[in-house]
């Protein structure tokens, strides 16, 4: 009842606002999208059976890539490969003047050996970091893929009604490239994926496993988190584990500074605002039971929702760690970020604001829901740091199915519902074409 109540709520406020829920296009063209996405239906889910069994990792989606190519060259886009590595954008010019409206689908699976017992599992292997894994889609990139493609053949086959341009945009390592490389969304800005056609505004969306299929989430402003990575790294005075007084001890030091840390979500940060994270995730030292090293190497991740408390958590981890270690005296290196960085998920208030009648005549009011942030991150912000952004999540949970016994994201029982397809298609197609045909 309250979702049901923020949404009514959300409604009238618009409508005060002189923003009509119906804005953008007519009935009849919505219709139209409908009964197109339907028609769809059939090949998307044979298109992500097909991602899903044949899954690549980050930076090689070279086969996904070619049928992404191939399908939107056989539409009559024009169509860019090799972007980022591996990324595939199309390009479809309506019948009308207009816009640029960009829509986006990651493309890469996971190391992760799967254990869902669909007849299209994967049983894919390979190297990853040294050691022979499983590969599995068991975040959706394959169910994001598939409907991207069916979104662009609806919208070949309606070109005249069109007004503007829509940009497909397929993306590469999402999760991450692999040591060493660059790539995702990242690259793809810098190798101009939002221009030539510029790009006015961006949409995408993330299946939710958690989520019952029907329903749409969305949030104006911070929704999934800014990451950055951490590296410590201690540096004490080694000896034999007889005679610790002799000894500088990293572990101790260590273990000080992991307890310490947790005061700054604790103590540092206004909960009530935003949520944020500090955890360690690793640590390495020793290798013996009576030798006390002179180093240990600490990993770990911090997630923030606000572009002030990012800075202040990354100056109180520096400050923390080096003081412990100051106090034991020891030494301490810290790396922030140490590998990966990426910026928060934002979406554009204003955008959001004027597109979520858009989202109400998708899936109603009632299956609509304003969320809360959440601490996981998605390399979309990259994009969003050039154009305003809209990022939605949609429901993949079976109706009915209790979501506290759903598979999470990035596990091996991992499951989308493949009856949220046509939600997930009509409501980027609404989105495009809402925002093409407001004049």
């Amino acid at each position: 009842m309250r979702k049901l109540n923020v949404s009514l709520f959300l409604v009238i406020a618009f409508s005060a606002l002189g923003i009509p829920p119906s804005f953008g296009q007519s009935t009849a063209l919505r219709n139209k999208v409908s009964q197109e996405v339907s028609k769809v239906e059939s090949k998307v889910i044979a298109w992500r059976r097909d991602f899903h069994e044949h899954p690549e990792l980050g930076n090689r989606e070279t086969r996904t890539a070619g049928i992404v190519a191939e399908h939107l060259r056989s539409l009559g886009l024009e169509v860019q490969t090799g972007v980022a590595v591996t990324g595939v954008v199309g390009v479809l010019k309506g019948g009308k003047p207009g816009p640029v409206v960009a829509l986006r689908a990651d493309m890469d699976a996971l190391p992760i050996t799967e254990r869902t017992p669909v007849p299209f599992a994967s049983k894919v292997k390979t190297t990853y970091n040294g050691q022979e894994v499983g590969v599995m889609h068991a975040c959706g990139h394959d169910t994001h893929t598939a409907m991207l493609m069916g979104v662009a053949e609806v919208f070949a086959g309606m070109k005249k009604d069109i007004r503007g341009t829509i940009k497909f945009i397929f993306q590469p390592a999402e999760e991450g490239a692999p040591v060493g490389e660059e790539g995702g969304a990242e690259l793809m800005v810098k190798e101009g994926a939002l221009d030539n056609p510029k790009v006015d505004v961006i949409f995408g969306l993330h299946c939710d496993a958690h989520r019952e299929v029907g329903k749409i989430g969305y949030r104006p402003g911070g929704a999934l988190a800014a990451v950055n990575d951490i590296r410590i790294v201690i540096h004490g005075k080694q000896s034999h584990g007889a005679a610790p007084w002799t000894s500088v001890d990293p572990i101790v030091t260590a273990s000080q500074i992991v307890t310490n840390l947790q005061t700054i979500v604790s103590r540092n940060i206004n909960l009530t605002n935003n949520p944020a994270v500090v955890t360690i995730a690793a640590i390495n030292g020793g290798n013996r039971s009576n030798i006390i090293p002179e180093t240990v190497e600490m990993l770990g991740t911090m997630r923030t929702l606000d572009k002030g408390d990012e800075k202040l958590v990354i100056e109180r981890i520096k400050q923390i760690v080096t003081k412990t270690a100051e106090a034991n005296g020891a030494t301490a290196e810290v790396q922030i970020p140490y590998s990966s960085s990426y910026p928060l998920v934002y979406n554009d208030p204003a955008l959001t604001e004027k597109m979520v009648g858009s989202l109400q005549k998708t899936v109603g009011i009632e299956n609509l829901d304003l969320v809360t942030p959440r601490t996981v991150a998605e390399d979309f912000a990259f994009f969003q740091q050039k154009v305003p952004g809209l990022f939605i999540f949609l429901g993949g949970l079976p109706k009915g199915k209790d979501p506290n016994t759903a598979g999470p994201h990035h596990t091996p029982d991992f499951f989308i519902d493949e009856a949220s397809f046509t939600v997930g298609m009509n409501a980027l197609a609404n989105l495009a074409l809402d925002y093409l045909q407001q004049k």
